[in-house]
């Protein structure tokens, strides 16, 4: 095979093979490195006990079971977006957030608590922990 040697001062002009040769090979790669479906769906969470949540914690607990009331009432109980997808994904509505004061704390503090489903009944919602405004989050077994 005849191959044609570039001199070093003309540019570089890449067939129409190669450049659609390296957008499938870039295109390969993408769709490599996306993970498989449903494998954000369900995000691996670390637990806690209700009994290691900070006091004011398994108070705010209770009354969310109880269905109030909450010393945030315009804020507790509103809707949690859930938009970094730290939680299970769920139809927009499905959790709901509720501050656990911070002692000291001149505002509501980074403490909540997110639960989804029917809120009322432990058996059926779960709810979770955050202890740094939505950053990390433990799910809570009660």
């Amino acid at each position: 095979m005849n191959v044609p040697i570039r001199p070093f001062w003309q540019p570089y002009r890449p067939s129409r093979a190669s450049i659609v040769g390296a957008s499938l090979l870039l295109l390969v790669a993408a769709f490599v490195s996306i993970s498989p479906a449903g494998a954000r769906d369900t995000p691996s969470l670390e637990t806690i006990t209700t009994s290691a949540l900070p006091e004011q914690g398994r108070e705010v607990l209770k009354l969310i079971r109880a269905g109030g009331p909450f010393q945030h009432a315009k804020k507790d109980g509103s809707t949690f977006g859930n938009v970094e997808q730290r939680l299970p994904k769920q139809p927009r509505g499905y959790y709901k957030e509720y501050t656990v004061p911070t002692p000291g704390a001149k505002n509501r503090g980074a403490r909540r608590i997110v639960c989804g489903g029917e809120v009322r009944s432990a058996n059926s919602s779960t709810c979770y922990y955050t202890a740094d405004h939505y950053n990390s989050f433990k799910r809570i077994l009660e």
